[in-house]
């Protein structure tokens, strides 16, 4: 059996229903928080068993008979780390052959504040015996499609990351990834996959394809990260998450976000999603 933690948020979902095209339905366990968002993976026949990263007891229920997992790193922040000791230590008393965890693009020399929680994860990973392979995933395109609306109505692509390339890709192209090696006949165990989109872009490249794609003058506006944060908060973005994204931001002006080893596409034995295409289906509807 293969388990996914966070099954019912965006890249969980995704991973899932990769796993189905190698997977019977009744061989995939997904393990949420809230069994009321995974009515629909029920129906599909998936397994669907709950336990929050913050319930140890539950874990160890969650994850009995489970041979592969894929721990999704948790989504709250400054938490990270015991959460995720709770999954590994679950995991090494139900007996778990492999552990897969999403971890950070060149995590060791990463200037990113959210590469400390991911290195200590890994860390722990490696102390706790149990086999494990590490998906550093870099950016998600997703991150900045986001913005492609009020860039428009505002006439700006605020950011602050400089000139620095950034090498996304699509979240899809992520758990794609994340499947091929839970499903793999061959030994993942020690692995460490580098993780980015096959194109590099900076900032301003990206205002530049909205505007080809809108069909709007759209240019980027370099702010310094304190500038930049302030104005993520105006809009109304809670202070840790205008934090972080400013931080990514000045990370990638350093070449925090760049990878040109085309390890993702390798993996997935296709290009990922074009920056192009990912754009022009994050465009807002016309109005």
């Amino acid at each position: 059996m293969i388990a996914v933690t966070g099954a019912t948020g965006q890249l969980g979902r995704l991973v899932i229903q990769y796993l189905l095209k190698g997977r019977d339905a009744s061989q995939i366990v997904a393990i949420v928080r809230n069994p009321e968002k995974a009515k629909e993976l029920k129906a599909q026949g998936i397994v669907v068993r709950t336990a929050d990263y913050s319930s140890p007891e539950a874990l160890k229920t969650a994850l009995t008979g489970v041979d592969k997992l894929l721990l999704i790193s948790s989504s709250e922040v400054g938490q990270r780390l015991p959460q995720h000791q709770n999954v590994i230590d679950a995991a090494q008393h139900a007996g778990v052959n492999l552990l897969a965890y999403t971890s950070l693009l060149k995590v060791n020399d990463s200037p990113l504040m959210l590469g400390a929680e991911h290195k200590e994860t890994e860390s722990y990973l490696q102390q706790s015996g149990i086999d494990f392979v590490l998906l550093r995933n870099g950016w998600y395109t997703e991150n900045y499609l986001a913005s492609i609306a009020p860039a428009l109505e505002n006439g700006g692509f605020i950011g602050s990351a400089k000139e620095g390339l950034i090498s996304s890709a699509a979240r899809e192209d992520y758990a794609e990834a994340a499947a091929k090696v839970l499903l793999s006949g061959e030994p993942q165990a020690g692995r460490v996959y580098e993780l980015a989109g096959d194109e590099s872009y900076t900032l301003a490249q990206l205002a530049s394809v909205i505007r080809e794609e809108a069909g709007k003058t759209i240019p980027y506006i370099d702010l310094p990260p304190a500038e930049f944060t302030a104005a993520l908060q105006q809009a109304g973005l809670p202070a840790p998450l205008a934090d972080m994204l400013a931080d990514s931001d000045a990370g990638a002006a350093q070449g925090a976000l760049f990878d040109d080893s085309k390890t993702l596409s390798q993996l997935l034995g296709h290009p990922t999603r074009t920056l192009r295409e990912l754009v022009k289906a994050g465009l807002p509807p016309i109005r």
